[in-house]
């Protein structure tokens, strides 16, 4: 697993949290598997940039705080 794949997941779960959400509001809201976000959130999978657009959007974040 690469450092950035790591640090996107991280970032993701983090602002979710934050936010109050959770891995199955996230999969609704994108009508993704809840199995593909955990993958994203460990940094095991890497995500579409159309995907991270989606996430970021469903997050109310810009994919660059995605990315920080």
């Amino acid at each position: 697993m690469d450092e950035i794949s790591k640090k996107l997941g991280q970032n993701i779960k983090r602002i979710r949290e934050q936010k109050e959400m959770t891995q199955g509001d996230i999969c609704r809201a994108l009508n993704l598997d809840r199995g593909y976000i955990s993958s994203i959130e460990s940094g095991k999978r890497n995500p579409t940039l159309s995907t991270l657009k989606k996430l970021a959007d469903a997050l109310k974040v810009t994919v660059d705080e995605l990315l920080k």
